[in-house]
């Protein structure tokens, strides 16, 4: 029998295993009417583990297909919130990269809804974190790229944030797609942003392009890093690391080398490295940054120019390679570093 309606937004709903089912049935008929309470209790269900379960498992997620191509946008919008919930779960994630969903899905990224539009983005930003999700949204790469585009003349912060996050997860996987749709320029804007999660994101996603050869040209031609050099010194951690991550990419290269000379990158870097943090959690907080730092770092020695001004600074390169309570990776980076500035012939 079914539970005692209380909200006159959600659909009555059956008792044990049989709500999941009657739910789905009621998203069956025409009338909006029916539908959109059947979402709303379904949206309620799956926060359940042992509901989601059955929902997944039962092949019901087919059935939201055709609602994501509905004519109502109230029930565009719930289902997106569905399959949101569901997607917070990884046996949900799964099983939205085995439906058929996904084309429907990128669609309603140019839904007039802009809720619609933020599930949307949530739901391919989750999928994205798993190497088969960011492998299946490979294909959806250039219409992201032109959906970051657009986001210039909007104020959707949050959706922008987990734009540049879902290119940043695809593009670690291949970089190739958001290179061929002038990624380093559009990301390249988005690194003076005045939000750090922003500066935050785009830095993350230009690190993972600017790890093919075509992707450190670019950022040497497109003359992002001038403003990377800057976001060394930026307030937010993070910010610093993922910018300390592109230069390191990026001094690989000989272009890539002499324009970081000539910023005076090197100083920039050795200050970074000269924070000692006396908290173990900070100094975990900036062990990625320290590690980039070091690494650019030594790619700079291989200049005369670059090796010159490190052999001024050797203690502190020493002094990171030595400390008995410098983390383990943190000293093999200072270590290498000591050898390539101080090689010779």
């Amino acid at each position: 029998m079914a539970a005692a309606l209380t909200d006159p937004g959600r659909a009555p709903v059956a008792f044990g295993r049989r709500a999941v089912p009657q739910l789905f049935a009621e998203l069956q008929q025409p009338e909006a009417g029916r539908r959109l309470p059947a979402l709303a209790s379904l949206c309620d269900l799956v926060r359940d583990p042992e509901r989601l379960y059955q929902t997944v498992n039962g092949g019901f997620l087919e059935q939201l297909k055709l609602l994501l191509k509905d004519e109502d946008p109230s029930v565009r919008r719930q289902t997106c919130q569905l399959l949101h919930l569901v997607t917070t779960h990884s046996i949900g994630r799964q099983a939205l990269l085995t439906s058929s969903l996904l084309p429907p899905l990128s669609e309603l990224l140019d839904d007039s809804s802009s809720s619609c539009r933020r599930n949307v983005y949530q739901v391919l930003n989750r999928l994205a974190q798993l190497p088969a999700g960011a492998e299946a949204l490979l294909m959806l790469v250039p219409k992201l790229m032109q959906k970051l585009r657009q986001q210039e003349e909007q104020e959707e912060e949050h959706e922008e944030e987990l734009l540049l996050s879902t290119l940043s997860c695809c593009s670690r996987l291949n970089a190739l797609p958001a290179l061929a749709s002038d990624g380093v320029s559009l990301l390249g804007r988005r690194l003076s942003h005045s939000s750090p999660n922003i500066r935050r994101e785009a830095a993350a996603a230009l690190m993972a392009l600017s790890v093919p050869v075509d992707g450190k040209r670019q950022v040497c031609e497109q003359q992002v890093l001038p403003v990377l050099v800057g976001l060394l010194q930026d307030r937010d951690a993070e910010v610093q690391s993922n910018a300390a991550g592109v230069i390191m990419n990026t001094v690989v290269i000989t272009p890539g080398k002499l324009q970081c000379l000539d910023l005076h990158v090197v100083p920039v870097l050795l200050q970074l490295l000269s924070e000692m943090q006396e908290e173990e959690e900070e100094r975990r907080r900036r062990k990625a940054l320290v590690l980039y730092s070091l690494q650019a770092l030594t790619a700079l020695a291989e200049a005369p120019e670059g090796r010159r001004l490190l052999l001024e600074q050797l203690p502190l390169l020493v002094r990171r390679s030595e400390e008995e309570e410098e983390d383990q990776d943190v000293r093999r980076a200072a270590q290498t570093a000591v050898r390539v500035v101080t090689w010779t012939p």
